[in-house]
């Protein structure tokens, strides 16, 4: 088996390559490199990075606690902000957000390395957390909150809850924990189970029990939640995958790039995991660059990523559009797909129209031209299902909040990408949770 093999199948490269290809995409600093690297921050007083930092975590405190060889004082100032600022060091798109805040911006061109000094504490911290606990709970209060969906949003609610003392049960519909942080993203991103380590770390508190394979709608209703708790908050996610727009045949080859890559995350062992030797990503976002770079490492000979307008619009980063580039990934734009091809019940390409911009509206040129293909993996964004929550306000297909994450019924908040007017960002979701637990914790506790 090998590249050149026509057609989807697993074991595409030698067992050397797949333990290469699926190491740590970005390797740790080692403690000479964290204190060097830690001694180029400034400590600005009202730091820019801190502002631009979604958690607010107060940043030149955490690095000057590693200049001091405090990585446990560094990490207690992470976690207190981020809970999950482990997994948020290595997935946080910080190019775009404390490092570019960064005054070392102005003269250098090389920001301070923020996440990866991030990292280097919490890594450190992680690698004993039971040595001592960084946080207690409050006395009980004897309240009960419901915690729907253990994404990032959920397990921020629910570990903020616990700490002020509330009783929480975290209902989650998959078999594991962590939400996008366990299915979500690519394997190189996050390597050696960090993911299941932070969740336990974050149960560690105590008061949180959590039932797995519990879905809203289908095993538990909102009525009966908000009924029995306290207080309900649902950190949902986006389980609904757009669709082409277009007749999509029933045939081998096609399918959402989120399953593939929940697939390549529970896999005993990448060789496990079948490719096609053209791979065909269709999207512009950072589910469409971890589905092409991880059918590149998984053995396919031609990667394609094709996305309806140009680069500037793409929602991958440049960082991340680079990365897809530097593994090998090919970038096709101004493309809308229009007709899958199959043959023999299997995919054989898709036929694309050549589109531009006019007066601000994308049009098609007329123009159209066919990508070969063995395995078309959509990646053309989530909506979410509103079905199990018909009692709560929409906006714009998501639940409608006040700036805590309430929504309009009195005893649900939300938060996470189910939330209206989010960026679908892992540090954004883990602020929803955490400003949510704070506004229950306020209602429960009033009066």
């Amino acid at each position: 088996m090998d590249i050149h093999t026509p057609g989807i199948a697993a074991g595409r490269l030698a067992a050397a390559d797949y333990a290469q290809n699926f190491s740590d995409a970005h390797p740790p600093l080692n403690r000479a490199q964290a204190l060097i690297e830690a001694e180029r921050c400034y400590y600005c007083f009202d730091a820019p990075c801190t502002t631009a930092c979604p958690t607010g975590i107060d940043i030149p405190t955490f690095i000057q606690r590693i200049a001091q060889d405090n990585t446990r004082g560094a990490a207690q100032t992470i976690l207190e902000a981020n809970p999950l600022g482990g997994m948020c060091a290595r997935v946080c798109p910080t190019e775009m957000l404390c490092e570019q805040g960064c005054v070392r911006n102005t003269n250098e061109s090389k920001p301070v390395e923020i996440g990866l000094l991030q990292r280097y504490a919490t890594d450190a911290f992680f690698a004993k957390p039971d040595a001592q606990p960084l946080f207690t709970r409050a006395p009980a209060t004897g309240k009960k909150v419901a915690v729907v969906g253990a994404g990032p949003a959920g397990l921020a609610a629910a570990h903020g809850l616990a700490r002020h003392g509330h009783e929480v049960l975290l209902f989650e519909a998959r078999p594991k924990l962590g939400g996008l942080n366990e299915y979500g993203l690519a394997s190189y991103k996050t390597t050696d189970g960090f993911a299941q380590r932070e969740v336990q770390w974050l149960l560690s508190i105590g008061g949180i029990r959590a039932k797995t394979g519990m879905q809203l709608g289908r095993d538990v209703t909102l009525n009966q939640l908000t009924a029995e708790y306290d207080a309900v908050f649902l950190g949902l996610g986006l389980t609904g995958v757009n669709a082409l727009g277009f007749a999509e045949p029933q045939c081998e080859g096609l399918r959402a790039a989120v399953d593939f890559i929940a697939e390549l995350r529970q896999a005993p062992s990448p060789a496990a995991v079948p490719v096609g030797r053209r791979v065909l990503v269709i999207g512009g976002g950072m589910t469409a660059v971890d589905a092409a770079v991880q059918s590149k490492k998984l053995g396919a000979r031609e990667v394609t990523m094709v996305y309806r307008r140009g680069l500037e619009a793409m929602s991958a980063s440049p960082y991340e559009q680079d990365w897809a580039q530097r593994n090998g990934v090919s970038l096709r734009t101004w493309a809308a797909p229009k007709q899958i091809l199959a043959e023999g019940g299997r995919v054989t390409g898709v036929e694309f129209a050549v589109t531009r911009e006019q007066g601000g509206q994308l049009v098609e040129t007329g123009e159209r031209f066919v990508i070969e293909a063995d395995l078309v993996l959509k990646a053309i964004g989530q909506s979410f299902v509103a079905a199990p929550v018909p009692e709560i306000e929409l906006k714009q297909g998501r639940i409608a909040t006040d700036a805590a994450g309430r929504s309009s019924h009195p005893k649900v908040w939300a938060g996470g990408d189910c939330r209206f007017g989010g960026r679908d960002l892992t540090v954004e979701a883990v602020e929803h949770g955490k400003q949510a637990a704070l506004s229950i914790d306020a209602f429960l506790t009033k009066g």
